[in-house]
């Protein structure tokens, strides 16, 4: 069913605003990050600029096409969605292809497509779909079972990619959405407790440089041109930034190639250096608005179902920009985690379309409208 115009009338175009402003600045941050190194863009200096674009336009469909549909219509998909999901997972384990030592990417022509990005958005729609009848319910941890099981099947495909930070993505929409669905403090507590006391079991199922990424994490001179250069390279970018920055185009550690992964993972560090301090509170207030309007557009949806998909749906963004800029400011381990609608990546920023057209189909039908 195509949104009729009254439906439109109820978007929030602060959270639409928000986000195309994000992306545009994003582009603008990737081509300044990567159009003086032509090694990397095969001579042409609008490369990664031009793919970011297609993946956007792609993006923007399948945002519409996110809004077009009832999100009602999701909740009977639930079953075939959550098997579609373990199936991708699957195969990118038999047919996926490595890169930098992890099997993630499933090449689709001249696309690599990643299917733990769209998994997240398949485990908000199918864990909203099994905590609306429990909402108030989850009272014991017997009660909480079932749904740690609907998320920890698929993440663990996740991991054995390796993809950990995919999977801490996938406790903070687990523990977000249980919240929403009303746990008891008991309950949840004790499901704290027993993470941190098995945390430590994991280091022992972590690849090497998992381990070497979370000791420099404690301190990057352990390894100063290894494991920790990431870290320190983005410090001082970010540092160097002062207030106004060294100004667009300007920052040397990103236009001599100093920043490694400058248009990926690490792209809140040339905004730092290249825009300072303002730029990064400009940017970071595009966030609060998507955050800030998410929780308003949880608390006035018309039905459980729709405050759980977009309680998921904001808790996927706020982790993503929380962990991203942490990790490239040197307060967080690096994970691998893109900066959502900035970071370089066509799975990343599809992703992330497809979430905020869930966010504003939760909207504009928050009222029940009659034609």
């Amino acid at each position: 069913m195509f949104i009729r115009k009254r439906l439109l009338k109820n978007i929030d175009y602060f959270v639409l605003a928000a986000v195309l402003s994000i992306v545009a600045l994003g582009i603008l941050m990737i081509y300044s990050a990567t159009h003086a190194n032509p090694g990397d863009n095969n001579g042409d200096p609008f490369f990664f600029v031009k793919r970011q674009f297609i993946w956007l336009i792609l993006g923007l469909v399948a945002m519409f096409g996110m809004m077009t549909i009832d999100y009602q219509v999701f909740s009977r998909w639930s079953k075939k969605i959550y098997y579609f999901n373990l199936f991708l997972l699957v195969a990118v384990m038999v047919m996926g292809r490595t890169s930098l030592g992890a099997q993630r990417w499933i090449e689709i022509g001249p696309f690599a497509l990643q299917p733990s990005e769209f998994a997240k958005i398949f485990i908000i729609i199918t864990l909203a779909t099994h905590l609306e009848g429990k909402i108030g319910q989850l009272k014991t941890l017997k009660d909480l079972l079932p749904a740690l099981l609907h998320v920890g099947i698929p993440m663990i495909f996740i991991m054995k990619q390796p993809d950990l930070g995919t999977s801490l993505v996938f406790m903070a929409i687990f523990f977000g959405m249980i919240i929403a669905a009303g746990v008891e403090w008991k309950p949840f507590a004790i499901l704290c407790g027993l993470g941190t006391a098995i945390m430590p079991l994991f280091w022992h199922v972590l690849k090497d440089y998992q381990k070497k990424r979370l000791l420099v994490f404690l301190d990057p001179n352990v390894d100063p041109t290894g494991a920790g250069y990431h870290i320190i390279q983005s410090k001082i970018a970010i540092g160097s930034g002062g207030i106004f920055g060294k100004g667009l185009f300007g920052g040397t550690q990103s236009q001599l190639n100093f920043l490694p992964e400058h248009h990926t993972d690490f792209i809140f560090a040339v905004v730092g250096e290249e825009l300072g301090l303002l730029g990064a509170i400009f940017l970071l207030s595009l966030y609060f608005i998507i955050v800030w309007r998410g929780i308003k557009i949880a608390s006035e949806a018309k039905d459980s179902f729709g405050t759980l998909l977009a309680v998921g749906v904001i808790s996927m963004l706020t982790f993503h920009v929380l962990v991203n800029i942490g990790m490239t400011s040197g307060i967080m381990p690096v994970t691998g985690i893109p900066l959502p609608f900035m970071s370089y990546g066509g799975s990343a920023l599809l992703t992330n379309m497809m979430a905020i057209g869930i966010l504003l189909n939760v909207c504009i039908r928050r009222q029940k409208i009659l034609f």
